[in-house]
């Protein structure tokens, strides 16, 4: 954590020499949280059923940023998320059988879901649209680092065993699938990206409030290991936060 914090700062520290050089207008430190709307995507090739089938969840999407105003319409935006991400997989599906002379999957009917939570430290350029006196519509893109900070596999539910994939071959009575694991050892700790967002902003005395929806996308197979299959991680996001102006020259 404190190798990722150095790492930061450096980021920050990189900006704010090359905006001071150029920058007309203010630099700004802000806050800001919300929703994550993740999925794990699977590999256009993937044949593994254990990375096929999810579908989105709800999680939270917090941090700081900084935006250094290099021109009056355009910036350079840096930040620190934590951002919870992953899927779910509900109904029949697949999971690995324990028993190494068995097959490689067997078949049941269980909620999965999938909690992978990362601290990504996202790098934007920012163009600023001036709407009235106070409004401004803004688009950022950009791309991102990320740092996965833990991972869980969540199941529940009660189901017989199948053989095959439609449910039909039972080859073991009803069972419980109410589990918590960790699965961090088996996802890469490293991925990155891209990154952007759409949003408004309303100027509030020495700062400003915003609200923006966007999103974030992994380039980088999550799964460390081949016979997991191969997942994306990605997420939608809706942000509401506050910027505070540190200092503003002279036009």
């Amino acid at each position: 954590m404190k190798r990722l914090l150095y790492q930061f700062a450096l980021v920050l520290v990189s900006c704010f020499i090359i905006s001071s050089a150029y920058a007309q207008h203010a630099t700004y430190i802000g806050v800001q949280g919300g929703i994550s709307i993740p999925n794990l995507t699977a590999g256009s090739d993937n044949q593994n059923p254990l990375a096929n089938g999810y579908s989105s969840r709800l999680g939270a999407d917090f941090g700081v940023l900084a935006t250094f105003q290099v021109k009056k319409t355009f910036s350079i935006q840096a930040g620190i998320d934590y951002s919870e991400q992953g899927g779910k997989h509900n109904g029949l599906q697949a999971f690995t059988d324990p028993n190494p002379m068995g097959p490689a999957f067997l078949y049941a009917n269980f909620n999965n879901s999938a909690h992978l939570n990362y601290l990504l430290i996202p790098v934007m350029a920012r163009f600023d649209f001036k709407l009235s006196q106070k409004l401004n519509l803004y688009v950022e893109a950009g791309g991102f680092a990320g740092f996965l900070l833990s991972a869980k596999s969540v199941t529940s539910g009660n189901s017989p065993v199948y053989a095959d994939s439609l449910g039909q071959e039972q080859v073991e009575p009803s069972e419980s699938f109410d589990s918590t694991s960790s699965i961090k050892n088996s996802i890469n700790t490293f991925n990155a990206g891209i990154i952007g967002a759409v949003g408004l902003t309303y100027n509030l005395g020495a700062g400003k409030i915003f609200i923006e929806g966007g999103g974030n996308y992994g380039f980088i197979n999550i799964q460390k290991y081949a016979a997991d299959g191969t997942n994306y991680s990605g997420a939608a996001v809706a942000h509401i936060g506050y910027e505070y102006a540190l200092h503003c020259k002279k036009k």
